[in-house]
């Protein structure tokens, strides 16, 4: 997301080296959604740029790739996790975190793969799960199942809230695309570990994804006061706000939980003026 083009010039300094881009979006935001991990392994050298250009305590949240999750399905992936694994080596601790992001059609009956991928994987990293089979939202024998399984690995439940979106018919172009792609599925926010990590799409709408995250907002100052650390994701369906947005959540959540720790201060998207 930090090559995301309507945040150059207006969020990230414009023009920057390909190697200078994550270093500007890191001053806005302490974690990354590493989506284009879902879609390729990256090359080693990219992985090690990744690196250099983030402090100690920057957090990739890294999808695993496509082949592995929807190809695959979790079967028979051992060369392309070995490769995986090998490429994102340079990050250290800064992987805090491999998604499985699961297809729709990946439902109960596939809980076995699931629990047998997981249990191969290494201890070293911690590990969370997003699916989107309807059935893990509304039956309840089918969600306690899977939270069997996560919690036999100490693994999270990563919930993907798009109900703000499919609240009212979409107004845009982006929200239209949205509404074709994006999961339908009922909001769920019961933490599984200390990690707890959301996913939530607003609107392209400033106010109505503010005022859609108000259960979230809250949400999340509970899982601080119980000592946990979660990880918000937030997003709109063109993201053109999704920076300044993110750090709004930020501040909302500390204005309830005033000892949560301030986000950096943003690298100027222009130099400033002389005169």
């Amino acid at each position: 997301m930090w090559t995301h083009a309507p945040w150059q010039g207006r969020f990230l300094p414009h023009p920057l080296p390909p190697r200078e881009r994550l270093r500007a979006y890191a001053s806005w935001c302490d974690a990354v959604e590493g989506n284009t991990t879902f879609y390729a392994t990256p090359a080693r050298a990219t992985v090690e740029s990744w690196a250099e250009q983030t402090g100690p305590d920057f957090r990739f949240l890294l999808k695993l790739p496509k082949t592995i999750t929807h190809e695959r399905r979790l079967a028979g992936a051992d060369q392309e996790l070995g490769a995986f694994l090998t490429a994102i080596e340079p990050l250290g601790p800064r992987a805090d975190t491999l998604w499985a992001q699961l297809p729709g059609s990946f439902g109960p009956a596939d809980l076995g793969a699931l629990a047998a991928f997981l249990h191969r994987l290494p201890r070293e990293y911690r590990y969370a799960v997003e699916v989107r089979h309807r059935a893990f939202f509304e039956d309840a024998r089918a969600a306690a199942r899977l939270e069997q399984v996560l919690g036999g690995v100490g693994a999270e439940w990563v919930p993907f809230d798009t109900v703000t979106l499919f609240r009212t018919p979409p107004t845009s172009d982006a929200e239209r695309d949205a509404w074709l792609k994006k999961p339908r599925v009922p909001r769920r926010s019961r933490a599984l570990t200390d990690r707890p990590v959301v996913r939530y799409l607003g609107r392209d709408d400033v106010d109505r994804t503010v005022e859609g995250w108000r259960f979230w907002v809250d949400t999340v100052a509970g899982w601080l006061r119980e000592g946990r650390t979660p990880t918000v994701f937030v997003h709109t369906p063109d993201n053109a706000e999704a920076l300044p947005l993110a750090r709004r959540f930020h501040d909302e959540v500390r204005a309830v939980v005033p000892g949560v720790e301030p986000l950096p201060e943003p690298i100027p998207a222009e130099p400033p003026a002389l005169f």
